[in-house]
């Protein structure tokens, strides 16, 4: 028993560990491209493996179903706290709720709490580069939970510029008449006009929600403009630019929201809405190892080298950027003022899967994206580049210029594949595995690219 309870797992199951050593050397020696993935802190990662994760405590501090939750409560409480504190909030101002398993219960939280079953939700469409869970739904299904419990409506990007169409917004709004619009990305490069926005929720009675999951440690650096001068709700992840564990936070207004014409004082009632939507109403006990998690990225993020680490995410994005333009692709909305890059594969003649599947197999992650004026989710046209991870890792704008150099010798070398294989993915993938010299092109960058990898630190653990 005790070998079970206080052995080490390479001891106690070393076929798992060893997969998991696999994966750590898979990051050590790629180039790890995807905009919501980051390499968390030793700090984060000692707190997601401590002994908070053996309590269960259901409810908020003070008023837990559960006994024996006396530092559970003051360790949330400092979570708030240091939240609040990380986007300069008051706390008479804000309030926020560190239980979330992750974004997309965040979001849903927000509508189960201030949406009435079947309200209306206008979020930017999946394909114009929303979320899931921002409502997105085809002609034959409804593929986000948001669609099925809440009416939505997309908003879409000028088809030519591939920015926000804000006068398309107003007008379909005025239509709609939605009881809430998310101003949130999943993949766009440019910066939000949260002014605008609200504007348009002003004129339709309608809440404005932030999902600033991809940008919130840009946002906490003081990088890009803050969603919280001009929302009502703001949500997001930790574990993309915020760097922090995989958890979600939900930030919502307090007090007085105006004063009525009798001179009464209207408040904001979103605390108690918003709290009861993530317990009871969707959630058990929150993960207290990732609330503590929290807590101390909360505190990394006030920190100079924090500040200087976004501002760099931002020079390696905008010079990946320039790079990639100068090389010839195309790159949705023209430039990126954020962490990713949307590049558009259809002028190279590759799909968004191929691209993907030809840098995988050179070391290189990435994801493929649908670009606007793309039909299919599921057959995209583009590629998705993020650098907070290779930024983590310590790559200036020089060592940029090599990755650029990597990603287009290998989407040439896709261009290359194609040619013989046709367009089907399988046969690209057959191609590659049969086709001996189109083999050993692939192995040469791979090896190109883990070497040059393996050069820069990767945080955490040594092995694991």
């Amino acid at each position: 028993m005790n070998s079970l309870l206080n052995g080490n797992l390479w001891d106690t199951d070393p076929e798992l560990f060893e997969i998991i050593k696999k994966e750590k050397q898979r990051q050590r020696h790629g180039l790890e491209m995807i905009a919501s993935e980051n390499f968390t802190s030793v700090p984060v990662l000692q707190c997601l493996s401590s002994c908070l994760h053996n309590k269960y405590s259901e409810g908020m501090p003070h008023q837990r179903y559960y006994g024996g939750n006396e530092y559970i409560d003051e360790i949330e409480i400092l979570a708030q706290k240091r939240s609040l504190e990380a986007f300069r909030l008051s706390g008479e101002q804000w309030g926020v709720n560190v239980q979330p398993y992750s974004g997309s219960p965040a979001n849903f939280a927000v509508y189960t709490g201030v949406v009435e079953p079947h309200g209306r939700i206008m979020g930017l469409d999946l394909p114009d580069g929303g979320h899931l869970t921002h409502g997105f739904f085809t002609a034959t299904k409804k593929i986000s939970a948001t669609s099925i419990f809440f009416e939505s409506m997309p908003y879409k990007v000028d088809p030519k510029t591939g920015l926000i169409d804000y006068d398309k917004l107003a007008e379909t709004a005025k239509l709609f008449k939605p009881r809430l619009i998310i101003a949130g990305i999943s993949c766009y490069s440019r910066c939000l006009d949260y002014k605008r926005f609200r504007q348009i929720a002003d004129e339709n009675g309608a809440y404005l929600m932030a999902d600033m999951a991809h940008v919130s440690g840009l946002v906490a650096a003081g990088v890009i403009p803050s969603p919280f001068e001009y929302c009502d709700i703001v949500t997001t992840t930790t574990h993309k630019t915020l760097r922090g564990p995989r958890a979600g936070v939900i930030f919502f207004r307090k007090g007085v929201r105006s004063v009525n014409a009798n001179g009464t004082k209207v408040m904001y009632d979103f605390e108690n809405k918003i709290n009861q939507a993530v317990f009871p109403g969707l959630q058990g006990g929150p993960h207290n190892h990732a609330i503590a998690a929290i807590a101390t990225t909360m505190k990394q993020s006030i920190s100079p080298e924090f500040i200087e680490y976004q501002k760099q995410v931002v020079k390696n994005a905008k010079r990946l950027c320039e790079g990639l333009m100068s090389r010839g692709y195309d790159i949705a909305t023209g430039g990126t003022d954020v962490h990713l890059v949307l590049v558009d594969m259809r002028n190279a003649g590759l799909s968004g899967a191929r691209a993907e599947r030809i840098l995988e197999l050179c070391s290189i992650a990435c994801n493929k994206n649908t670009v606007p004026g793309d039909k299919s989710a599921l057959n995209p046209s583009g590629i998705r580049l993020g650098t907070p991870a290779l930024t983590t890792r310590g790559l200036k704008e020089a060592d940029i210029d090599r990755v650029v150099d990597f990603i287009d010798k290998a989407l040439k070398l896709g261009q290359e594949i194609t040619k013989i294989s046709g367009p089907k993915i399988v046969d690209f993938n057959k191609t590659i595995e049969e086709n001996a010299d189109i083999n050993k092109k692939v192995a040469d960058l791979r090896a190109e690219v883990e070497k040059y990898s393996a050069t820069f630190q990767l945080p955490g653990y040594e092995t694991y």
